[in-house]
Protein backbone atom coordinates (compact mmCIF):
# COMPACT_ATOMS: atom_id res chain seq x y z
CA UNK A 1 0.00 0.00 0.00
CA UNK A 2 1.62 3.61 -1.23
CA UNK A 3 1.69 5.94 2.08
CA UNK A 4 0.43 9.43 1.22
CA UNK A 5 2.70 12.30 0.23
CA UNK A 6 6.05 10.13 -0.18
CA UNK A 7 7.53 9.82 -3.21
CA UNK A 8 8.71 6.34 -4.80
CA UNK A 9 10.79 5.25 -7.89
CA UNK A 10 9.58 2.88 -10.00
CA UNK A 11 7.93 2.32 -13.32
CA UNK A 12 4.52 2.76 -14.10
CA UNK A 13 3.29 0.36 -16.61
CA UNK A 14 -0.73 1.06 -18.59
CA UNK A 15 -2.14 -2.17 -18.74
CA UNK A 16 -4.99 -1.78 -20.89
CA UNK A 17 -4.96 -0.39 -24.78
CA UNK A 18 -7.65 1.80 -25.09
CA UNK A 19 -8.41 4.52 -27.56
CA UNK A 20 -10.70 6.82 -25.32
CA UNK A 21 -10.30 7.37 -22.22
CA UNK A 22 -12.20 5.61 -19.79
CA UNK A 23 -12.62 5.95 -15.88
CA UNK A 24 -11.79 1.98 -15.24
CA UNK A 25 -8.22 2.05 -17.24
CA UNK A 26 -6.05 -0.22 -15.48
CA UNK A 27 -2.45 0.63 -14.70
CA UNK A 28 0.20 -1.12 -12.49
CA UNK A 29 2.82 0.44 -10.66
CA UNK A 30 6.09 -1.11 -9.90
CA UNK A 31 8.77 0.07 -7.44
CA UNK A 32 12.46 -0.35 -8.12
CA UNK A 33 15.34 -1.00 -6.02
CA UNK A 34 16.05 1.74 -3.81
CA UNK A 35 19.80 3.02 -5.51
CA UNK A 36 22.59 3.45 -2.83
CA UNK A 37 24.34 6.51 -3.25
CA UNK A 38 28.39 5.53 -3.80
CA UNK A 39 31.35 8.03 -3.85
CA UNK A 40 32.45 8.31 -7.28
CA UNK A 41 35.67 8.95 -6.38
CA UNK A 42 37.10 8.84 -3.03
CA UNK A 43 39.12 10.91 -1.11
CA UNK A 44 42.06 9.64 -0.25
CA UNK A 45 44.03 12.78 1.19
CA UNK A 46 43.00 15.55 2.89
CA UNK A 47 45.16 18.51 3.72
CA UNK A 48 44.24 22.04 4.98
CA UNK A 49 44.69 23.37 1.42
CA UNK A 50 44.27 20.34 -0.69
CA UNK A 51 42.73 17.29 -1.57
CA UNK A 52 43.53 14.26 -3.59
CA UNK A 53 40.66 12.05 -4.85
CA UNK A 54 41.57 8.69 -6.64
CA UNK A 55 39.45 7.42 -9.86
CA UNK A 56 38.02 4.04 -10.86
CA UNK A 57 41.03 3.84 -13.20
CA UNK A 58 43.31 4.65 -10.27
CA UNK A 59 44.49 8.19 -11.65
CA UNK A 60 44.89 10.42 -8.78
CA UNK A 61 43.47 13.81 -9.22
CA UNK A 62 44.54 16.73 -6.72
CA UNK A 63 41.82 19.39 -6.04
CA UNK A 64 42.65 22.69 -4.47
CA UNK A 65 39.97 23.80 -1.68
CA UNK A 66 38.62 27.17 -1.39
CA UNK A 67 41.15 30.08 0.42
CA UNK A 68 40.41 33.69 1.37
CA UNK A 69 43.16 35.79 -0.17
CA UNK A 70 41.57 38.94 1.17
CA UNK A 71 42.51 38.53 4.64
CA UNK A 72 45.41 40.70 5.57
CA UNK A 73 47.96 37.92 6.83
CA UNK A 74 47.62 36.05 3.61
CA UNK A 75 50.96 35.36 1.60
CA UNK A 76 51.11 34.18 -1.64
CA UNK A 77 54.72 33.03 -0.90
CA UNK A 78 53.35 30.96 2.09
CA UNK A 79 50.39 29.66 0.32
CA UNK A 80 52.30 29.03 -2.59
CA UNK A 81 54.67 26.65 -0.56
CA UNK A 82 52.47 25.13 1.71
CA UNK A 83 50.05 23.79 -1.22
CA UNK A 84 53.49 22.05 -2.37
CA UNK A 85 54.36 21.17 0.85
CA UNK A 86 50.93 18.68 1.20
CA UNK A 87 51.19 17.90 -2.49
CA UNK A 88 54.94 16.58 -1.61
CA UNK A 89 52.99 14.77 1.64
CA UNK A 90 50.24 13.15 -0.25
CA UNK A 91 51.93 11.64 -3.10
CA UNK A 92 54.81 10.14 -1.25
CA UNK A 93 52.29 8.92 1.42
CA UNK A 94 49.97 7.64 -1.28
CA UNK A 95 52.63 5.66 -3.31
CA UNK A 96 54.30 4.74 -0.68
CA UNK A 97 58.24 6.39 -1.28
Amino acid sequence: MMKPGKNYRGVMRRDVDADEFACDEHFTFTETSKHIAQKRNPRVFSGRYITITQKDNGELSPNFKHVDMDTPDFSTERYVQAVANELLWGLLGLRGE
